[in-house]
């Protein structure tokens, strides 16, 4: 890969609370002092999700924290962003919002030649069976590596 891509905040629950089924990439439309926050790492994305409203889509719930520097001309922390996508994707994604269990979550975001841009994700949620059955091949793999390499 020749771009350079910094990842700034990752929704690791994300992947353990959902089969992520597609992904997209979408930048995010930011004031000034939220992108200076995204840039020294200060996003949290544990609760955020995805809204389709009209033909638009918004990222909500994400936390960027204030600026310092910015005091006086600051954000809104938990302001709604919106997030530009091709009208395609849009659509896909109104259609998959109109499907009972599937959600839309931001799972990156992360810096692209200098723009902020989120990588999110289309996916079902899991039932609490389903997160054992995935711990418990993840163990045993883990379990098969280790008896591989104390032979060698």
């Amino acid at each position: 890969m020749d771009e350079h891509i910094k990842i700034v905040a990752t929704n690791r629950k994300a992947t353990h609370d959902y089969a992520i089924l597609d992904r997209f990439e979408a930048g995010i439309a930011l004031f000034g002092s939220e992108i200076k926050s995204i840039r020294a790492g200060q996003v949290n994305l544990k609760e955020g999700y995805i809204s389709i409203e009209g033909k638009q889509a918004w990222l909500l719930n994400v936390h960027i924290s204030p600026y310092n520097p910015a005091s006086s001309a600051n954000h809104d922390p938990l302001r709604k962003k919106r997030l530009l996508l091709h009208r395609k994707e849009i659509l896909r994604l109104m259609e998959a919002q109109q499907i009972k269990g599937l959600a839309i979550i931001p799972l990156k975001i992360y810096l692209k030649r200098g723009l902020a841009k989120a990588e999110i994700g289309l996916g079902r949620g899991l039932k609490k069976y389903d997160k054992r059955q995935v711990i418990a091949k993840r163990d045993a793999e883990r379990e098969m590596r280790r008896a591989f390499a104390g032979r060698g």
